[in-house]
């Protein structure tokens, strides 16, 4: 595999440049007298930002745009090898790497690599553990998936000392990664249109453990079934958090305030040793903040930093997002798209304030919708009202015969009334008729369906 050295300064060209991901990695080795340029799709807020730096982006992607004196050339799990500029960089013989090689070889960079996976809550997660980061004066550098308000970005370049970023599954992206410490949230179904099944996901997971050095760390959930199989061949440290006490961190007297947000007994092998109070709403969020306290606690940063820096963290974009108030309506949006997300999104949500809960979920890609769902119609039946909006297809072509009027039929089939729209506009249309001051409605899906509540609040 090629090899940059990341003291000798390239020209890179980033194929897909305007992803959450590709764009802090651009920014990151632009910061480090890099010449770069790129391409995306269509326009967005990133591909804007990138402009203001002085990187040339590209919007649709030809193979003319790759510039004569590209040095090497980095893409996303997205590009295949149809992709005009990928096969130009064929073509010319170009050193090339994926997003997750170029990522693990900018780890190698720094003193203390911590890389965040887990099917759910990674965003959030690495989010809380940014602000302890920075709470503490470490000079972080940060790659988060998602928009965090501290640093009005998803990218800050600090020291060579920490770097931290989130560690994806899917396409075995995290296993290109060369993390010191590691941090595993919960392993699920998920992805299925690139793992077989469960048990191929456990052994990716299990791979990515394997990449932990003797004397590194992994951080992961006691609740995590049959742990055993992840830890036990393991010669790194292994620290547990979780919902049982017997853990190296869990929680007692969990409460919530009268916005959903929790507050819990923080034990130290079964230990109560301070009170932790959170911004955030559902339990989901107090064993994400085990895993963080556990990493920062691991890092030598006091308690009393730690409980400030979770106290003063209020989300990231999507993750239940307060989006405005329209009519007494309160709108929140969240990126829930697998039904453990779904679930927990929902539970939060009956300790926020609301007369009645009205949710209208965009399911994400074809094969995930058929492959789970009867578990998306048992998590959506914990919602009151449901409204339906159609596939968002992601990455996928309709192969499959699946259609959101199927999930519709099974939240039929469970008792519960469930309405399906074609279009936004008549989803627009009816909750306008339908909601009424003091209820709640979620926007829920990993897709556009975060536009109807910008609609509705005129955005």
């Amino acid at each position: 595999m090629y090899q940059i050295n990341f003291h000798q300064p390239i020209h890179i060209y980033f194929i897909g440049i305007g992803g959450i991901s590709m764009s802090g990695l651009a920014e990151i080795v632009k910061k480090e007298n890099f010449r770069i340029s790129g391409s995306d799709m269509k326009e967005s807020p990133l591909t804007q930002h990138l402009e203001s730096l002085g990187i040339q982006v590209f919007i649709g992607q030809r193979a003319d745009n790759l510039p004569e004196d590209v040095d090497a050339v980095v893409y996303t799990a997205a590009i295949h090898e149809d992709n005009p500029e990928y096969a130009e960089a064929v073509k010319r013989n170009l050193p090339m790497l994926s997003r997750a090689e170029f990522l693990g070889q900018l780890m190698k960079n720094y003193q203390l690599p911590i890389a965040v996976s887990g099917t759910h809550g990674k965003t959030t997660t690495t989010s809380m553990l940014s602000h302890i980061l920075l709470q503490a004066d470490t000079d972080p550098t940060l790659s988060i998936g998602g928009i965090l308000k501290a640093i009005q970005g998803n990218i800050r370049v600090g020291s060579n000392q920490y770097f931290l970023t989130e560690a994806c599954e899917y396409t075995n992206s995290f296993l290109s990664f060369f993390p010191k410490i590691g941090i595993i949230l919960n392993v699920d179904a998920d992805h299925l249109d690139f793992f077989k099944d469960l048990e191929d996901i456990r052994s990716s997971f299990k791979k990515f453990t394997e990449l932990l050095p003797q004397d590194g760390t992994l951080i992961v959930s006691g609740d995590i079934e049959n742990l055993n199989y992840f830890t036990d061949t393991l010669s790194c440290q292994v620290i547990t958090f979780g919902s049982n006490k017997n853990f190296n961190y869990s929680a007692a007297d969990i409460s919530f305030d009268e916005l959903g947000c929790p507050s819990y007994t923080l034990l130290r092998k079964g230990q109560a040793v301070d009170h932790i109070a959170l911004s955030v709403t559902g339990i989901h969020n107090v064993y994400n903040s085990l895993a963080a306290i556990a990493c920062g606690d691991l890092l030598g940063i006091d308690l009393d930093t730690i409980k400030k820096a979770l106290l003063a963290f209020s989300g990231t974009e999507r993750r239940f997002e307060f989006k405005g108030e329209i009519g007494g309506v309160t709108i929140i949006d969240d990126y829930a798209h697998h039904p453990t997300e779904i679930k927990a999104t929902l539970n939060a949500a009956e300790n926020y304030p609301h007369k009645h809960l009205w949710c209208v979920f965009q399911p994400h890609t074809y094969t995930r919708t058929k492959a789970l769902m009867d578990d998306f119609a048992e998590a959506l039946a914990l919602g009151e009202n449901i409204v339906l909006a159609d596939i968002y297809p992601a990455r996928e072509t309709d192969n499959l015969g699946i259609s959101s009027q199927d999930l519709a039929a099974k939240l039929q089939a469970l008792g519960k009334t469930c309405h399906y729209f074609s279009s936004f506009d008549e989803i627009e249309e009816f909750l306008l008729e339908n909601c009424n001051s003091g209820d709640l409605l979620i926007t829920m899906g990993a897709g556009d369906v975060v536009n109807i509540g910008n609609h509705l609040l005129g955005k």
